[in-house]
């Protein structure tokens, strides 16, 4: 087994586009959002008896002391038919040559029977989400939300409300649209957003599209969607506070899901619900019906030990204060 940096993004992409449910947080062109907004990345194929098995990026976070982790999101290496010590065995040499402490990663399953020490840490990204399966007809996909989404959905459209999706030649006036609502958002859901750069950035990304939901010269709601392999997934949202009985968000979900299923997208990904922490992201979430998703969370991969205790006590610190 070995793993080599790849330097191919068609031999990169395909690899990951042959995953089900694709992440886009694992694509080449993610890797390049991810420069931009000041993260060093590197990408890797691991090879089993010549066979290139799966590859991964990781994303370079500086620390302290000379020191920064790795993080590698929603890397699924369940697949790989090695051993997963010798796997991570490589990554720790790719990682300590580079003056890292650990690797942070969200994965599909427990780290079982991995020798390395490890620890379970806050989640980055969510461990639960529900996902659409496209393959349905809009029909079938309307017959399985529950009652008050659909009511939601056709009222919004009978009241007028209008989906729009921004083109190169309006992206930037309609992203001045969406961050009015995210401030707004942030605000009333009490939440931490990026800043407005990292939000526009993401927007130069090839598969990614921002709609709005309009009510004549009025912006009600909006969102950023990503189209990558087989998946359709909802990034980011926002809405108004004003005319909120329109029940804009409804019809732009809905909308957005047709718009993935015109794509040939095989599911639509709702990214994360938690019933405890989103409570109401989450109902509304669940009112489009789709299959609840569930994965192991985020672990830290530690290979030096001493420097990610004085690290986990800094971060606790900063956390309470």
């Amino acid at each position: 087994m070995k793993i080599i940096e790849i330097t191919e993004k068609d031999k990169y992409n395909n690899k990951i586009k042959k995953q089900k449910h694709t992440t886009f947080l694992q694509s080449w062109e993610w890797g390049d959002f991810q420069k931009e907004v000041n993260h060093l990345v590197k990408r890797y194929g691991v090879y089993n008896n010549e066979r290139l098995e799966t590859v991964f990026s990781l994303f370079e976070k500086p620390l302290f002391l000379g020191k920064r982790y790795f993080y590698c999101p929603r890397w699924d290496f369940k697949n790989f038919s090695g051993s997963k010590n010798e796997l991570i065995d490589e990554i720790k040499k790719i990682v300590k040559e580079q003056k890292g402490a650990f690797m942070r990663t969200d994965l599909g399953e427990e780290p079982v029977g991995i020798k390395n020490v490890f620890k379970k840490t806050i989640d980055v990204q969510p461990s639960k989400t529900r996902i659409l399966d496209l393959g349905k007809s809009e029909d079938d996909l309307l017959r399985e939300m529950h009652q008050k989404t659909r009511y939601n959905i056709r009222l919004a459209s009978r009241k007028g409300v209008e989906i729009v999706g921004a083109t190169l030649d309006n992206v930037d006036k309609y992203f001045e649209d969406f961050w009015k609502l995210m401030e707004t958002t942030t605000e009333r859901d009490n939440f931490r957003s990026h800043n407005k750069n990292y939000y526009r950035k993401m927007l130069d990304v090839p598969f990614t599209k921002l709609y709005l939901a309009k009510y004549g010269d009025k912006v009600l709601a909006g969102a950023i969607v990503s189209f990558f392999g087989d998946t359709s997934t909802y990034i980011h949202g926002a809405s108004s506070n004003d005319m909120r009985n329109l029940m804009a968000p409804y019809l732009l979900q809905w909308e957005m899901i047709k718009s993935a299923k015109g794509r040939s997208c095989s599911y639509y990904d709702f990214y994360g619900v938690d019933e405890l922490k989103w409570p109401g992201v989450t109902r509304f979430k669940k009112g489009f019906g789709g299959q609840e998703i569930y994965y192991a969370g985020t672990y830290d991969f530690i290979f030096c030990s001493v420097f990610y205790s004085l690290y986990s006590f800094l971060r606790k610190l900063r956390r309470m204060i």
